[in-house]
């Protein structure tokens, strides 16, 4: 491929949100780094919507502020999230609490999050369905300045993804980012197979673009 073909391959793209969801591979792990909340959970709305119109499961692993807002929308689409919850179709985590579980001297213990995520995907799969994830564990430790435990974080999920069939998703502030951390934000990047652009989604067509690597 020459550069010219690698620029243009590089360059932002749009489409449909529910086409671009519904293409949505197995195993592809999808970044958007956002300046305004409400672009992300305009994003995070129609991730988990279109989950759920596909009879997917979701689970969605974030604060508190951002399941209360997410469940809000969902709720103002006429999704019941109780009976979704019930029937196991969605999962909502506690971002921080999930982190506790297998953070260990602030870093992540490969073992530990490997069975808590194993139980969590189990339950999702149990009724045989496809699985889709959210995950804003990594945005917690990049804002505690965590770095190399973010990267590690997003290691550890590339590593699982090879062994289970779901798409993951996560989202990362901009204000978090500053010129001193280039590095570690090229190796974020570069741990996702596409990139959403923090530009207001529409009803008609959202940003993106594969990850350079």
């Amino acid at each position: 491929m020459s550069s010219n073909d690698t620029d243009r391959h590089n360059e932002w793209q749009s489409c449909n949100p529910q086409v671009f969801w519904g293409e949505i591979a197995p195993c592809e792990h999808v970044l958007q780094i956002y300046e305004d909340k409400g672009v992300f959970l305009d994003m995070l709305e129609g991730f988990a919507a279109d989950g759920f119109s596909n009879n997917d499961c979701v689970i969605v692993i974030a604060t508190d502020e951002h399941l209360h807002a997410l469940n809000k929308r969902l709720k103002n689409l006429a999704y019941d999230t109780n009976a979704l919850e019930s029937d196991d179709q969605y999962i909502p985590i506690n971002a921080g609490e999930m982190l506790n579980v297998f953070m260990r001297d602030g870093w992540p213990d490969e073992t530990l999050f490997n069975e808590v995520i194993t139980k969590i995907i189990c339950k999702a799969h149990a009724k045989n369905r496809n699985v889709r994830a959210f995950g804003e564990m990594v945005a917690l430790l990049w804002a505690q300045g965590h770095n190399g435990a973010t990267v590690q974080l997003e290691h550890l999920w590339n590593k699982f993804c090879e062994k289970e069939a779901f798409s993951l998703f996560c989202a990362y502030p901009k204000s978090g980012f500053t010129q001193s951390i280039d590095e570690s934000l090229h190796s974020i990047c570069c741990s996702h197979s596409k990139i959403i652009s923090g530009i207001h989604p529409s009803d008609k067509e959202i940003f993106y673009k594969p990850s350079t690597v």
